[in-house]
């Protein structure tokens, strides 16, 4: 199970790299690297949900998704430190990990009824 969520942090980081390319790209190979990070992402999220609880797959990938790209703002593009913004990070990646933390790995077999 580890490896899938391995997958979901890839595919979070790579959300990271489409979404600062959806607002900094300017041409056309830019552009073209923002999507191939589009499909990345997507394609490791939807393999790892199909093998774990998928409401918590998809809570850590936006949680660590929306984490690092707060901070690859602020390391990147010199976006302003707010202490709040930061503070209300760090609180959002407690929840992400606490809500990994009591979810069981193995997603229930369904019942072919």
């Amino acid at each position: 199970m580890n490896l899938q969520w391995g997958k979901v942090l890839i595919a979070a980081l790579f959300e990271v790299a489409w979404v600062i390319g959806l607002k900094h790209a300017d041409s056309v190979s830019e552009w073209l690297i923002t999507v191939v990070a589009i499909a990345v992402s997507f394609t490791l999220l939807i393999d790892a949900g199909n093998k774990l609880p998928v409401g918590t797959v998809y809570a850590v990938f936006v949680g660590l998704g929306t984490a690092g790209t707060v901070l690859s703002e602020i390391v990147f593009f010199n976006e302003p430190i707010n202490a709040a913004k930061l503070i209300l990070v760090g609180i959002l990646l407690l929840g992400v990990i606490g809500l990994k933390l009591v979810t069981p790995d193995a997603k229930p077999e369904r019942s072919e009824a």
